[in-house]
């Protein structure tokens, strides 16, 4: 069934069920009733246990199946929630963990296939119930003891393995992991599920279903995107919240978990929130409703309820979810993530990824030590500092002979977890012990990355390893050794990269979780071999990033400069300059020391001119030269008196800036003081001097000369600067009553608050009162406190480039709940254009830009000040020119000049087709009973808003009737129609000599009269730029016309009904009338392509094949995408001399009365196209061929401008 679950996903939105256990408190079981006559004498209580149900009660079981089955579930969840070893050992029925979890996926399944046995046209599913235990392998049991754990993760995995066996044996047809709120427990299920699916050879579809606490996070302390990232390699059918809140509180998490989900995407919420006393308030209309905007926002695959919801509530599920599309299937995005309790993307723009190195035994003396003593609390010190000077994961390595590293490294990840400000960034885990590996995989939470595997045991060991790795969904790092050794130059590294490569790739691993290690080897040692490890390293990197898709590079910097141990100054030297080269090469991240590394241009000329001959290898002498160097340096050091310097050298502008490049705080207040008496004012020292100060060092490392803890260390001194100079903001801005209230908050996802606070300070020193809300705040957040609080104006800030997004979402939910509240946005990634033409228009509100904390000042008293109105005003006529502009901009970037579109026009390759019976043909009165069977229904059904395909509609278990009346109502006033004449169908067609001009059609008429009918064409970059006149031949070719209504008779019709109190039938009237149209073309169309024009000559098609337009030649109505020009229809009716032989009339904005009735184009060979947007050129052109001014013109086709 697996293949018709993944075809109805295409299709539509499936609908699960609801509460189970909701439905068995309403049967009010009993004791005996749970222990049934096989557990009658089971010696501890068994009530409350209702996996047992499945084997004592199976008739009740499958009752509730049947009742959500009816509701109309497509998937209908077993009675195995918490049917493990581990679960069900609180009642001693551990040994029936199997049994329970089978019998209960057969109850199911027999439910199911009875269900669909009635209706083969809707399928109905099982999805085997897999719950989260009542054990959290991240969580200790013990306040005093956070290493502590009452479960290992062998344990429970082997209970999930049992549990997924039961449940595939009984016939489930995906796995639904539910309600996990320890994404380390979801590993381990995870884990046995890939593991049996690897020993059947067999795999079943997987949806992975979290919960969440008030915090917005899992219970284990992550968020929804990291929570994604640690599941998605089992490669879920789905993704999913359910549980924790109601529809209402759950909708912003599931936004981004959809955003960031590969996969489809599943919502299945309590029935509100738990009333005083346990229960759920939130009636089954009520729930609907809170729904229905998931559905609206298009966020949604699979829909149903957890807590408090019934049959009832999936029933009024199920009124309303035929009406909207599924969520699409995104493109896979092969982006490469970890996690921690939040998410890392190793993307282009994060640069570089630093992994601190100081919870390495081997590359920290300190933290080795205190492992060794068992002194973890304060190793744990050591990761804490690591990640606050900008470590963005941390290496965790306990290979040394005086330590257990099976235990240390468990104990250690144990009590990490336990610490939010390190359990946030993800865990390289390193060691060269595979059962050290596995020790900390089994103890990570998040997406680790496993530090290494290697070709050094051969092939099949390797790849032994890589699955398991995968199975417990981390990333490799591959080191490059084989069974020859270590790969030391350029050609035996990418030998064996390559290698290695196609191996994992072949297996199935992705290449986006693929991290070389070309080896970074010690150089200028003195032995010649090893000159070219640096430059062989480079050129590996560059080589893999060319040669091996999406795969990464990673390595550890320190051991490139071994042989200068003790002096920092060339070995700082030599991991900047080397960093600078690799990176650019494409290495994504590496393993540093943040104190040994210095900012590029900061390296004495000298210095780097011979450290990066080492590096690069430009002469055969370079190693001898730096080692001469290095040894003068040290000489130097060691013979300079000691001076003490009261001041840096250099102008106050040239002092703060090396203080914020280089992270020095230790003057950094006394000069920003000295520059706020020299500029007279407080925040000239901010715009003038702090702010350039940190563009700079924001374009230092986007050019990969400065790294993350250098970054840091800058932010701190930003911060020591504006602290020293805000008393003297305060100062000037003097006390006043309140200005009005400000909230202002950083958005979701971003962590960047300096800018923030900046600009907090100077609004409070204006009288402003503020509400700071942080960093990382979520949009419904954001409105909720500016709502609650009655803020008159919203400041959002945001450093990176998706907070852009983050900023669209809030002032969308501004809008949905009708708030008017202005919104100031800033940031470094923000503009005025972006403003303008991404964020204003999803708000009615004001929403405006500042580029500076100033300006932002400035811009709160225009807003909240007297003119405001005129204010308003100036800023939306500014945006809307910024918008023009950049459609402008946008369209020359996007759509060819017209001369070159027309010259990218393909060749149509038709050759003329004269036909058998030229001229005009009037029908006067056609009988509307050939019409009839090339009627197509299925757009009659939507307009009752009855949407479906005909004629499965008729089939619909819950439309069906309705819609069988309503096809049965149209029939019978169709026969009346048809019976009575009580509508008229008139129409008239014509083939005519053509011939193309350019872009134009050129059309004689009988009497020699030549109209010109003008065509637009495509001018999209990259598309076929055609227009239709690219199917007519420039001469002796033939094109048709045509008019037709079924309107005439309408009016009088549907008035009659009208006055009988009728409406329902004027309405069936009216739809009727336009289903004949379009019909009645069809059949003049046939009658054209078989009698007039005579091309077609075999078989008369069956009227199922006409409607799906399978036939040469093409019918093209006015407005349609390849001729959107209405006015058209003017020369068209001319040409056929409509108005004259018909009750058709054109009225002077060309429309036809009756408005049932298509007028348009007839062609023998043809393609449907659209025009598309054109620009300024084809517009004046086509102005001008039509002989109207351009301004009229835009009227006309305002769609393609």
């Amino acid at each position: 069934m697996a293949s018709t679950l993944n075809e109805q996903l295409e299709s539509r939105i499936l609908l699960l069920d609801g509460g189970f256990g909701t439905m068995v408190q309403q049967y009010g079981l009993t004791e005996e009733d749970y222990r049934g006559e096989r557990f009658a004498e089971w010696p501890v209580r068994l009530r409350g246990c209702n996996d047992l149900l499945a084997l004592t009660r199976p008739d009740t079981v499958r009752a509730i199946h049947e009742k959500y089955l009816a509701a109309g579930s497509d998937i209908i969840t077993t009675d195995s929630f918490n049917a493990n070893a581990v679960s069900l050992r609180d009642y001693g029925l551990e040994a029936y963990a199997y049994e329970i979890a089978r019998a209960a996926a057969e109850t199911a399944r027999g439910a199911a296939d009875a269900c669909t046995a009635r209706n083969p046209q809707k399928p109905r599913f099982v999805g085997g119930s897999i719950g989260p235990s009542n054990h959290a392998l991240s969580l200790s049991p013990k306040v005093d003891d956070p290493a502590a754990r009452d479960l290992t993760f062998a344990e429970l995995e082997q209970a999930y393995y049992d549990q997924t066996r039961g449940l595939i044996d009984g016939g489930a047809d995906l796995l639904m992991l539910e309600t996990f709120f320890d994404t380390l427990n979801a590993k381990a299920a995870i884990h046995a599920i890939l593991r049996l699916f690897d020993e059947r050879g067999s795999r079943l579809p997987v949806m992975v279903s979290g919960t969440l606490t008030p915090s917005g996070r899992t219970l284990s302390g992550q968020t929804v995107e990291a929570f994604y990232a640690s599941v998605a390699h089992v490669e879920p059918v789905a993704v999913s919240l359910n549980c924790s809140f109601g529809a209402r509180q759950l909708l912003p998490y599931l936004e981004r978990l959809a955003a960031v989900a590969e996969c489809r995407v599943a919502v299945y919420p309590n029935a509100g929130l738990p009333n005083v006393a346990g229960g759920y308030d939130e009636t089954p209309a009520m729930f609907a409703d809170e729904m229905g905007e998931y559905l609206r926002r298009g966020l949604l695959n699979m829909v149903g309820g957890c807590c408090g919801t019934t049959p009832e509530h999936i029933f009024e599920l199920q009124k309303i979810i035929g009406g909207y599309a599924p969520r699409p299937l995104p493109e896979p995005r092969h982006e490469s993530v970890l996690s921690g309790l939040e998410p890392l993307r190793i993307v282009p723009e994060a640069n570089f990824i630093n992994a601190g190195e100081r919870t390495n035994v081997a590359g920290s003396a300190k933290f080795a030590r205190l492992i060794r003593e068992g002194s973890y609390e304060e190793a744990l010190t050591v990761a804490r500092d690591q990640v606050e000077a900008g470590a963005q994961l941390i290496d965790v390595c306990m290979d040394d002979g005086m330590i257990d590293g099976v235990q240390a490294m468990r104990t250690f990840l144990n009590l990490a977890a336990a610490e939010p400000e390190i359990a946030r960034v993800p865990v390289m885990i390193d060691s060269s012990k595979w059962e050290v590996l596995v020790a900390g995989m089994e103890s990570t939470q998040g997406k680790s990355i496993v530090n290494s595997i290697s070709l050094k045991e051969g092939e099949e060991e390797f790849l032994r390893r890589a699955r398991e790795i995968r199975r417990h969904g981390a990333a490799a790092v591959v080191m490059l050794f084989d069974e020859k050794g270590q790969a030391d130059t350029f050609e035996r590294k990418i030998g064996v990269a390559r290698r290695a490569y196609d191996l994992l790739k072949n297996d199935g691993f992705p290449a986006e979780e693929i991290v070389f290690d070309p080896n970074i080897l010690a150089v200028a040692t003195g032995m010649a071999e090893h000159d070219g490890y640096a430059k062989a390293y480079i050129d590996a990197t560059r080589w893999i990033h060319e040669n091996l898709p999406r795969a990464k590079v990673t390595g550890g910097v320190s051991n490139l400069s071994f042989a200068f141990r003790g002096n920092n100054a060339v070995r700082e030297a030599m991991h900047s300059a080397f960093l600078c080269h690799a990176i650019a090469a494409g290495m994504e991240m590496g393993i540093v020391n943040p104190q040994l590394l210095k900012v590029y241009s900061d390296i004495d000329p000298e210095l780097l001119e011979r450290v990066e001959d080492v590096i690069l290898c430009r002469r055969p002498d370079a190693a001898e030269r730096l080692s001469e160097h290095a040894q003068h340096l040290r000489q130097e050091t060691a013979t300079r008196p000691e001076t003490v310097e009261t001041r840096p050298a250099g102008t106050l502008e040239e002092r703060i800036d090396r203080a914020m490049v280089k992270g020095i705080a230790d003057r950094i207040e006394e000069d920003a003081l000295e520059a706020c008496a020299a500029l007279g004012d407080p925040m000239a020292v901010i715009d003038r001097l702090l702010m350039p100060a940190m563009e700079r060092v924001g374009t230092l490392f986007g050019e990969g000369k400065m790294f993350l803890p250098q970054v840091v260390k800058t932010a701190r001194v930003m911060k020591r600067a504006v602290a020293a100079l805000t008393p003297r903001i305060e100062q000037r801005a003097g006390k006043s009553a309140s200005a009005g209230k400000v909230l202002i908050a950083t958005v979701k996802g971003d962590v960047h608050d300096i800018g923030k606070n900046i600009v907090a300070v100077v609004m409070a020193c204006n009288g402003y009162e503020i509400r700071d809300l942080g960093v990382m705040v979520e949009p419904q957040r954001i409105v909720d406190e500016a709502a609650a609080w009655g803020a008159g104006c919203i400041c959002l800030s945001g450093l990176i480039t998706p907070s852009l997004d983050e900023m669209i979402r809030v002032c969308e939910e501004l809008e949905r709940r009708g708030l008017r509240t202005p919104v100031i946005i800033g940031g470094a990634t923000t503009s005025e254009m972006h403003t303008a033409v991404k964020i204003a228009p999803v708000y009615s509100g004001l929403t405006l830009h500042s580029p500076n904390a100033s300006r932002n000042t400035q811009l709160l008293a225009a807003v909240l000040g007297p003119g405001r109105e005129a204010f308003e005003k100036q800023v939306r006529e500014r945006q809307e020119a910024l918008r023009q502009e950049f459609r402008a901009a946008e369209k020359a970037r996007t759509l060819l000049p017209l001369e070159e579109a027309r010259n990218n026009c393909p060749e149509t390759h038709r050759k003329p087709v004269e036909p058998k019976h030229p001229g005009r043909l009037v029908f006067p009165d056609f009988d509307v009973a050939d019409v009839e069977p090339y009627i197509d229904w299925n757009f009659f059904f939507p307009a009752w808003e009855l949407p479906g395909r005909y004629p499965e509609i008729l089939d619909h278990p819950e439309k069906g009737t309705e819609a069988r009346k309503l096809l049965a109502d149209a029939q019978a006033l169709l026969a009346r129609i048809r019976d009575e004449r009580l509508l008229t169908l008139q129409g008239v067609a014509g083939l005519f000599p053509a011939r193309s001009e350019g872009d134009d059609i050129v059309v004689t008429d009988a009497k020699g009269g030549e109209h010109r009918l003008a065509m637009l064409r495509n001018q999209t970059r990259g598309a076929e730029n055609r227009s239709l006149a690219d199917y007519i031949a420039p001469d002796g070719d033939w094109i048709g016309c045509f008019a037709v209504t079924a309107g005439v008779g309408l009016a009088e019709l549907t008035a009659k009904f009208r006055e009988a109190g009728d409406d329902y039938s004027a309405i069936m009237a009216k739809l009727l009338a336009d289903r004949l149209t379009e019909a009645f073309a069809e059949t003049v169309h046939l009658f054209v392509r078989r009698q007039m024009w005579g091309y077609e000559e075999d078989a008369m098609p069956a009227p199922e094949q006409v409607i799906r337009g399978d036939y040469r030649g093409l019918r093209m109505a006015f407005g349609y995408p390849a001729t959107p020009d209405h006015t058209l229809k003017r020369d068209v009716f001319d040409l056929l001399g409509a108005e004259r032989t018909t009750r058709m009339r054109l009225t002077e904005n060309h429309m036809i009365d009756p408005g049932e009735a298509l007028c348009g184009l007839l062609l023998a060979d043809a393609d449907y196209f659209a025009v598309g947007p054109i620009d300024e050129a084809q517009l004046a052109d086509y102005a001008r061929r039509r002989g109207l001014e351009p301004g009229e013109m835009r009227k006309i086709i305002p769609n393609n401008l």
